[in-house]
């Protein structure tokens, strides 16, 4: 469990160089995302169709080994599952929890705030507040309460399992949500390898979801040319289309990234192995105008 007292300034990174400790903060244009939830297929396009049937499983033991619940219960084998998550409305309301919580919680595990303010992290203006806005966030939250994290002891048989959001309330009445989280849980939010995602780049890509994903799962990288294969961009995407088309849909996402001045980047084939080399990668989009 994480003492209230180590969770004073949740952000705050050391760097692997220098040994100082800095810290990330949330605001309209950028958001924490602990690396893990990026890397993983956690949020991910979500078709029309799969509405009814879009339930996931993640095997996370690799990038959530080192949180402490896992260390020192001895936790080998980490899954998350639960209703597939859209990058158009499941992950911009992530992004409001991260911040509600980076603003009001770590000293308690409730927070309430007016929906207004709720909306506004969420990305949303209080003129466009309406009862279909509404609607949407209650599915969101339903959604994000659904996600279980469940980590186990292969060798004891001890279990723990958790929810990214444990609680959550829309009151109506007095236009206020309430959201209830597990201490156990925030060091997501101060993990050791965190990156401050720049929310510019998913206003540009709005309903372009493939992209967006990939704009994630590619900040969530090291810096530096990266080498990625067609298979391992499946895997992330989640995408239930036949594979031909999935290679479609992620060559498609991958220009649009470079057409906003995000990437520069090459595919290359190496016999049936099809691999993109990214070169460059630019949250400001600088990219563009080297064009």
């Amino acid at each position: 469990m994480i003492k209230n007292n180590e969770l004073i300034h949740p952000f705050d990174v050391t760097s692997n160089e220098s040994g100082k400790t800095y810290q990330l903060t949330p605001n309209s244009s950028k958001s924490v995302q602990p690396v893990a939830l990026l890397r993983l297929s956690v949020f991910t396009p979500v078709g029309t169709k799969e509405n009814r049937d879009r339930n996931f499983e993640v095997d996370a033991s690799d990038e959530l080994s080192c949180m402490e619940i896992a260390r020192s219960e001895g936790y080998d084998d980490i899954k998350i599952t639960g209703v597939k998550l859209s990058m158009s409305t499941d992950f911009k309301c992530w992004l409001g929890i991260i911040m509600a919580f980076s603003k009001y919680g770590f000293t308690s595990e409730k927070i309430t705030q007016t929906f207004n303010e709720f909306a506004k992290m969420c990305g949303i203006s209080s003129t466009n507040i309406n009862k279909r806005t509404r609607a949407r966030f209650k599915e969101s939250l339903m959604n994000l309460a659904s996600v279980v994290l469940a980590f186990s002891d292969s060798r004891s048989g001890r279990f723990t399992v958790t929810h990214l959001v444990q609680k959550a309330m829309i009151d109506p009445k007095s236009d206020t949500v309430e959201l209830v989280g597990d201490p156990s849980m925030w060091e997501l939010y101060r993990y050791d390898h965190k990156t401050l995602l720049s929310l510019q780049v998913l206003y540009i890509l709005a309903k372009k979801e493939a992209a967006q994903s990939l704009y994630i799962y590619f900040e969530a990288m090291p810096a530096g040319t990266l080498f990625v294969n067609m298979k391992r961009l499946r895997e992330r995407l989640l995408l239930t289309t036949p594979i031909r088309t999935q290679n479609q849909i992620i060559r498609k996402a991958m220009r649009e990234l470079e057409s906003i001045g995000y990437l520069d980047y090459q595919e290359v084939k190496k016999g049936r192995d099809i691999q993109f080399q990214i070169f460059k990668r630019s949250p400001k989009l600088a990219l563009a105008k080297q064009g």
